[in-house]
C-alpha cells in the first residue's frame, strides 16, 4: 500500500497512511462473531445429545424381553421407534433405578424366536441426528444470517462490515488521487480568487495565525445546479495538495436513528487524524435544513439528530489542526440558521451560471480533445446559451460528437453544433410526427407572426432560427432569438414588447385563420407570468404604483413553482387582475396591428416556411426587406 506523506503543525505525528487496510487480528473482525455464533450452537447440539444419551442407558432388546418376563419394568414409554422407561433394579453408583431405552423388534414371532435360542440381538435404527440438525437449525439459521447480510449490504454500502448496520460511505481521496485544478475549471474566476485564499491558509497556516486570526471553519458554495460547485471542492483540494474526504449529504441519513450522528462522528474524527485536510459534503440541504420543517414539528428525527451533531462537531473543533469543511447546495434558503452563523459556515461563495466570456471558456475546455472543423465559431455557440451551466456546455459538446458520428463527419461541424443546442433545448428532431397540411400551414403562420413582430420592435432581440419541425413532447414549431449581449435587466418597455412577441404566433392565426388553437398556450402562460411579475413584483404598474403584491417563497436557484402568500385586499385583486389583462392586451393590439399592416411579408414568411421547414436569421431578414 502506497504512503502519502505531508508536513504537519508542530505536535501532530507525520507519516499518516491513507486509506489504510484492516490489519487488525482474525478475531477482532466483525465476521468472526457469526462464525464463533455457529460453532456454539453446533457444540450445543452436540453436548444436549450426549446429556441426553447419558441418562438413558441403551438395553438390547431381547434384554428387555428379559426384563418384562421378570416383572422388573417399573414403568415405560413406547414410540413407533424407541422404548424408554425405568427399571425396578437400583443403579449401584447413582442409588436410584436404573433408567434405559431400547429400540423394539416390532416383529414378535422373530423377537420370540431368537431369545428361544438364547440369541442377545439389538435392534438398530438409522441415524437421523444429522438431517435434524440441518433442517432444524442450520438450514433456518443461515436463511436468517443471509437475509440480514443482504439487509446490511443494502443499508450498509459494500457491506463489508456484516454486523455494522448503514457502515460508513466516506470517500477517502489521497493528495496523490486528486488531479483536478483551478486550470480544469472555466470561469467563475470571483469564486476562485475567495478559495484561493483557503489554500494559502492550508498550505502556510502560520500566515493567519501570526496575525492572532484563524482560518474560516467552513466554506459554503451555493449556485444553480450544474455550475460545478463539486469540480471546484476538488480543485481546492488539488491545490492544496491535502487529503480530500467526501460523502454527500443524502448518506448520512438511514432509517435507524443515531446512524448519522455516528457518521459524522466518524468523519470528523478521521479529518483530525489526517489534517491539514478538506471535509466536502455535498448537497448540505439533505441533512442542514431549518429544524421543525419537517413532519416531526419540534422532534427529535433522524435527520435532526444528524444535524445536531454536525453542529457541535464544527463547533467543536479547532481551526488550528488545518480541517476545512466545504459544502455545496442549491438550496441555500432553507439551511438552519444556525449552520450559516459565524463559525460554523463563515463564508459563502456564490457559483453563479456563466456569462457570455466564461460559456466560450467553457466550450474551449470540453472541445479541447475534440475534432473541430474550421466553420465552428464558440462565440455564437456561447451567445445561443445564455442561461447555460458548464454541465449543459458540456452535454451540447458531447451531443455534437455524437451527431457528427451519425452524420459520418470527420470532423465537428457548425451544424453539429446548432442540432445539438436545438436538441437540448427544445428536445429532439420528430420529423415522423405526422402533422396534416392544415396543422402544418397553421404553424408555419403562427411562428412567422413571431418572427415578423420581433423584426418590427426596436428592444426585440434578433431572429436567429425559426422552425416548423416537431420537437419534444409538444413543441411543433419554435422561433429562436439570440441576444447580441449578456443582460441582466429588463426594462418596462422591453417586458412589455416581450409580451407582444410571444402573442404575436396567436395574432397571426387571428388574422389569417380567423380563429385561434391551442398552439399559443405556451405563449399565453409565459405573457401572462411577466405581465403578473410587472404588477405584483417589480411595481410597473401605474394604476397600483411601486408596491408588490403577494409574499412569495421563492428558491434561489430552482425553477420551481412559488409558493405565494396573498397580502392584499380583494379590491386590491380586483386591481391587480385589471391591470395584467390590461397589459396583455395592449401587447395583443399591436401584434395585431404590426401583423395586419404587413400582411404580404407573413404570407411570404409562411410559404417559404412551409417550403424548407428551417429558416435562418439571414433569410428571415432578407425576406423582411425585399418584402418591403
Amino acid at each position: 500500500m502506497k504512503k502519502t506523506n505531508f508536513n504537519t503543525s508542530p505536535g501532530k505525528k507525520p507519516n499518516i497512511e491513507l486509506n489504510k487496510p484492516d490489519d487488525s487480528k482474525f478475531w477482532q473482525q466483525p465476521n468472526f462473531t457469526l462464525l464463533a455464533y455457529l460453532i456454539f450452537i453446533l457444540s450445543s447440539f452436540y453436548l444436549w445429545h450426549g446429556i441426553a444419551e447419558t441418562r438413558q442407558q441403551e438395553i438390547p432388546y431381547s434384554e428387555f424381553l428379559t426384563h418384562v418376563d421378570n416383572q422388573e419394568i417399573a414403568e415405560a414409554v413406547i414410540t413407533e421407534k424407541t422404548i424408554t422407561g425405568t427399571l425396578t433394579i437400583i443403579d449401584e453408583k447413582t442409588k436410584k433405578p436404573r433408567q434405559f431405552f431400547t429400540v423394539p423388534l416390532w416383529d414378535n414371532d422373530l423377537a420370540r424366536n431368537l431369545e428361544q435360542n438364547g440369541v442377545t440381538y439389538k435392534v438398530r435404527q438409522s441415524s437421523k441426528w444429522l438431517t435434524t440438525f440441518l433442517f432444524s437449525w442450520i438450514i433456518p439459521f443461515g436463511l436468517l444470517f443471509w437475509f440480514w447480510h443482504i439487509m446490511a449490504q443494502k443499508m450498509g454500502g459494500a457491506g463489508k462490515n456484516f454486523l455494522n448496520i448503514g457502515g460508513n460511505r466516506i470517500h477517502i481521496h489521497a493528495e496523490s488521487d486528486l488531479n483536478v485544478t483551478f486550470d480544469d475549471v472555466a470561469g467563475a474566476e470571483e469564486a476562485k480568487l475567495e478559495l484561493k485564499e483557503i489554500i494559502e491558509f492550508l498550505k502556510q497556516p502560520e500566515r493567519i495565525k501570526s496575525l492572532g486570526g484563524r482560518m474560516p471553519k467552513g466554506i459554503l458554495l451555493t449556485g444553480a445546479p450544474g455550475t460545478g460547485k463539486t469540480l471546484m471542492a476538488r480543485a481546492v483540494a488539488g491545490e492544496a495538495k491535502v487529503p480530500f474526504f467526501s460523502i454527500s449529504g443524502s448518506e448520512f441519513i438511514e432509517m435507524f436513528v443515531g446512524v448519522g450522528a455516528a457518521r459524522v462522528r466518524e468523519l470528523f474524527v478521521q479529518a483530525r487524524q489526517k489534517a491539514p485536510c478538506i471535509i466536502f459534503i455535498d448537497e448540505l440541504d439533505a441533512i442542514g435544513g431549518s429544524r421543525g420543517m419537517g413532519p416531526a414539528l419540534g422532534g427529535h428525527d433522524e435527520r435532526e439528530q444528524t444535524l445536531n451533531q454536525l453542529l457541535t462537531e464544527m463547533d467543536g473543533f479547532d481551526t488550528s489542526t488545518g480541517v476545512v469543511v466545504l459544502a455545496a447546495t442549491n438550496r441555500p434558503e432553507i439551511l438552519d440558521k444556525a449552520l450559516l452563523r459565524s463559525g460554523r459556515f463563515d463564508r459563502q461563495i456564490i457559483v453563479d451560471k456563466p456569462d457570455l466570456l466564461d460559456r466560450l471558456a467553457i466550450l474551449k475546455l470540453h472541445t479541447k480533445e475534440m475534432k473541430i472543423a474550421d466553420d465552428v465559431d464558440l462565440n455564437v455557440v456561447a451567445q445561443r446559451t445564455p442561461g447555460f451551466v458548464g454541465a449543459d456546455l458540456e452535454n451540447i459538446a458531447n451531443e455534437a460528437a455524437i451527431g457528427a458520428v451519425r452524420e459520418n463527419h470527420q470532423k465537428i461541424t457548425m451544424d453539429d453544433f446548432e442540432k445539438a443546442i436545438d436538441r437540448v433545448m427544445a428536445g429532439p428532431e420528430k420529423k415522423h410526427r405526422a402533422m396534416n397540411d392544415n396543422e402544418k400551414n397553421r404553424v408555419a403562420f403562427h411562428e412567422s407572426g413571431h418572427a415578423l413582430v420581433a423584426k418590427n420592435l426596436p428592444t426585440a432581440e434578433p431572429i436567429h432560427k425559426v422552425s416548423i419541425i416537431p420537437r419534444g413532447v409538444a413543441a411543433l414549431g419554435y422561433t429562436l432569438q439570440l441576444p447580441v449581449t449578456e443582460k441582466f435587466l429588463s426594462t418596462k418597455q422591453e417586458m412589455k414588447e416581450q409580451i407582444t412577441i410571444l402573442l404575436g404566433g396567436r395574432s397571426a392565426e387571428e388574422i389569417v385563420f380567423h380563429d385561434v388553437s391551442s398552439g399559443a398556450q405556451n405563449d399565453l402562460e409565459r405573457a401572462t407570468e411577466i405581465a403578473h411579475s410587472m404588477v405584483c413584483q417589480l411595481g410597473m404598474s401605474e394604476r397600483l404604483g411601486p408596491l408588490t403584491y403577494g409574499k412569495q417563497q421563492r428558491l434561489m436557484y430552482l425553477d420551481v413553482a412559488a409558493r405565494e402568500e396573498r397580502n392584499f385586499s380583494e379590491e386590491t385583486a380586483r386591481l391587480i387582475d385589471e391591470e395584467i389583462k390590461n397589459l396583455v392586451e395592449e401587447g395583443h393590439q399591436q401584434a395585431m396591428e404590426i401583423i395586419s399592416s404587413k400582411r404580404n411579408i407573413l404570407d411570404k414568411l409562411a410559404s417559404r416556411l412551409l417550403e424548407k421547414e428551417v429558416l435562418s436569421g439571414e433569410e428571415v431578414e432578407q425576406i423582411v426587406k425585399t418584402g418591403e
